[in-house]
C-alpha cells in the first residue's frame, strides 16, 4: 500500500494532530494584538509603536460569527479537478474563544449550512484539502462541538 506524504497546504499556519491540533498565530509583545494569518514582520495594529512578534497557538474553540455555502467551482488559482463533480461545502467565520478574532474556514465534510446557526460553538480540527498520488494536502476545518467525524 502506497503511503502519501502529509503536507500542510500552507506552512506554519497550523500544527499538531487530534486534540493537539492548533492554528498558529502571532502576538505582539508590545500591544498584545493577535494575528491570523500569522504576521512575521511587524505589528499590524496602527496604534502600536511596534514590538516583537511571538508565535502563539490559538484557541481550539469559538462561535460561528457568520456562514455561507460554496455552490460553485471557484476560479484559478484555486485548484480542483475539473473531471470530478463539484462538491458544495459550508464556509464559516468563527470568532475564537480567547483571542476574539474571526478566522475563516471550511466545515468538516458532511456538515452543511442547514446544520449551522450563528453563535454555535465549533472546534478546529485537522482536515484534508486535496490528495494526489503522492501527497495529502492538509488544512484546518471547523466542526460543531459534540460532533465526531
Amino acid at each position: 500500500m502506497l503511503t502519501r506524504t502529509r503536507t500542510p497546504a500552507v506552512s506554519d499556519w497550523f500544527t499538531g494532530e487530534g486534540d493537539g491540533f492548533r492554528l498558529l498565530g502571532t502576538r505582539c509583545t508590545s500591544c498584545a494584538s493577535v494575528f491570523f494569518p500569522r504576521e512575521d514582520s511587524h505589528c499590524r495594529n496602527p496604534h502600536c509603536a511596534g514590538g516583537a512578534l511571538e508565535e502563539v497557538p490559538l484557541s481550539r474553540t469559538g462561535r460561528i460569527w457568520s456562514y455561507t455555502d460554496s455552490r460553485y467551482r471557484p476560479p484559478s488559482p484555486y485548484v480542483s479537478n475539473p473531471e470530478l463533480p463539484w462538491e458544495p461545502y459550508a464556509l464559516i467565520a468563527v470568532e475564537l474563544q480567547s483571542e476574539r478574532i474571526v478566522v475563516l474556514g471550511q466545515t468538516v465534510p458532511g456538515v452543511t449550512v442547514a446544520d449551522l446557526t450563528v453563535g454555535m460553538e465549533v472546534e478546529v480540527v485537522p482536515g484534508v484539502l486535496d490528495e494526489d498520488a503522492e501527497t495529502t494536502w492538509t488544512t484546518w476545518q471547523w466542526r460543531p462541538t459534540g460532533v465526531t467525524a
